[in-house]
């Protein structure tokens, strides 16, 4: 009976996601979401990971005096124009990590822009669908970038990083709100399940743009990359 009932839900839940993981199905992740085992390419792994954080300069945050991400009526603008197309293949970085991020993706008539598709969200473990739910989230927020060392570089390393791939997962809109600029000793997302991957892909994109981290943050990265195994 209890084979049958594991059976019933496992393809439940292949259904409602739409995609398999690593032997077949997604495994349950704390919550009843689904385990989410997805990284940006180029993103460390954990080994690295720890190596790569144990080298982050410590630091106190730094002044948020400057910062504007408003683009309008010569507002500061200073993370440039939300997503570039960065490597002119005429795809903007938004709808890149749509299609890269969602499964049974429907692309807009003769353009590259996604409309719809559906997301199991790695920071829920649940799903979603529908684009207008889902938001791109900067693992490392572009506000503490500019508090942790982007304030002091030029304007096109800044747009660069904004539009970074290894720093821009597809998530929950809800998830990414709650979230805002917080930083992992702060936040990290509710599925605990994700918390190595979040961590890998955090310290990632600090370590390759030669950011700052305050010791409440690295402790809480190290917390999140023990839990890698």
């Amino acid at each position: 009976m209890f084979r049958r009932t594991a059976a019933a839900l496992a393809a439940l839940l292949l259904t409602v996601t739409g995609c398999d993981a690593v032997g077949g199905l997604p495994d349950v992740a704390p919550g009843g979401g689904a385990t989410v085992d997805r990284v940006p390419q180029g993103t460390p792994d954990a080994p690295t990971a720890r190596n790569l954080l144990a080298g982050l300069p410590l630091a106190e945050p730094g002044r948020m005096e400057g910062y504007a991400r408003d683009c309008d009526n010569g507002a500061g603008c200073v993370f440039g124009r939300p997503w570039v197309d960065t490597d002119g293949d005429g795809c903007d970085q938004r709808s890149q990590v749509l299609a890269r991020d969602l499964t049974d993706v429907r692309r807009k008539e003769g353009r590259c822009g996604v409309e719809s598709g559906t997301l199991l969200d790695p920071y829920t473990g649940e799903t979603a669908t529908g684009v207008s739910k889902i938001q791109i989230d900067h693992v490392v927020p572009l506000a503490e970038m500019w508090r942790s060392g982007a304030a002091g570089w030029p304007q096109d390393r800044r747009v660069a990083a904004a539009n970074d791939l290894r720093n821009l997962i597809a998530v929950a809109g809800r998830v990414n709100q709650s979230k805002g600029d917080q930083t992992p000793d702060e936040w990290m997302p509710p599925n605990a399940a994700y918390a190595c991957q979040y961590g890998r892909v955090y310290v990632g994109v600090k370590a390759e743009y030669g950011l700052t981290v305050t010791s409440a943050e690295r402790a809480a990265l190290e917390r999140a990359l023990t839990s890698c195994g």
